[in-house]
């Protein structure tokens, strides 16, 4: 690892202040993408700002179906949360399938959907269930948010504070797992709202995650597993590597959506 001077913010304003007076500088959540990458020397910030011990990142809080989360939570914190379970046992199911349990204690939500890893579970659970994104100087929808492979819509310096959406009357989430890292080597978050159905894909877009239309369509009109296997999947959108071909992920795209539909009911 390179050089580099460690700040503890103990406020959103004072991680902001510092990391305006380090143009290098590097907001520090969970680490669990962003030390590694130091460790390789594929990253080297001047200074890291430690976000984990602002209380006012932490938390999930529900009213009624509103439901925020805290930037700064933890997946196992997600996966516990009895409050969010009832409104949602989806997103929490998903947070208890992340990583191992080092990881789900130490990696956040908001680390996780601002590195937008393409083969993370949070972006797929975002874009779901059609959250809002709300930083230190904005809210932005998860369809606007997530912009392509380790890119989003995030300015030089903005940190994401909390997620916040409504809960919907059906969700599920299904994935088939790297059986070293897990991460998705596809994974499908589908939703059944009041305004529609969001089917959202993790693992497989050579772009990053991603809504599919088809699936869509087919859902709204018959909320059953069998409505997305006659829909179209096209390989030649779907990533290629070591791990899978597009069409190997393009048949797993409908087999994980089937599989979250089941786990919806």
């Amino acid at each position: 690892m390179y050089a580099t001077s460690y700040h503890r913010a103990s406020s959103v304003e004072d991680a902001v202040k510092l990391r305006g007076e380090h143009e290098e500088g590097r907001y520090l959540s969970g680490g669990m993408t962003l030390i590694a990458t130091m460790k390789q020397r594929l990253a080297a910030p001047s200074d890291l700002i430690d976000l984990r011990h602002i209380p006012d990142l932490k938390g999930v809080s529900v009213d009624g179906r509103n439901v925020r989360i805290g930037a700064g939570t933890p997946h196992a914190d997600v996966a516990g949360s009895s409050m969010l379970r009832s409104v949602c046992p989806a997103i929490c199911a998903l947070a208890g399938m992340i990583g191992d349990p080092h990881v789900r204690h130490m990696g956040t939500i908001g680390g996780s959907i601002a590195n937008n890893d393409p083969a993370a579970d949070y972006p797929a659970a975002m874009l779901g269930l059609g959250a809002t994104i709300i930083t230190d100087r904005r809210w932005l929808a998860a369809d606007d948010f997530f912009t392509g492979m380790f890119e989003t819509a995030l300015e030089e310096g903005e940190m994401v504070t909390a997620v916040t959406f409504e809960a919907p009357e059906k969700a599920g989430y299904a994935k088939f797992a790297n059986p070293a890292s897990r991460y998705a080597l596809t994974g499908v978050f589908v939703a059944k709202r009041g305004d529609g159905v969001r089917v959202a894909v993790t693992g497989a877009g050579a772009d990053g995650v991603f809504r599919h239309a088809g699936m869509e369509a087919a859902l709204a009109e018959t909320w059953s597993p069998d409505s997305v296997a006659g829909t179209e999947v096209a390989p030649a959108d779907l990533l290629s590597d070591m791990h899978a071909s597009p069409d190997y992920r393009a048949n797993l795209v409908k087999v994980m959506a089937k599989r979250a539909v089941m786990a919806a009911g």
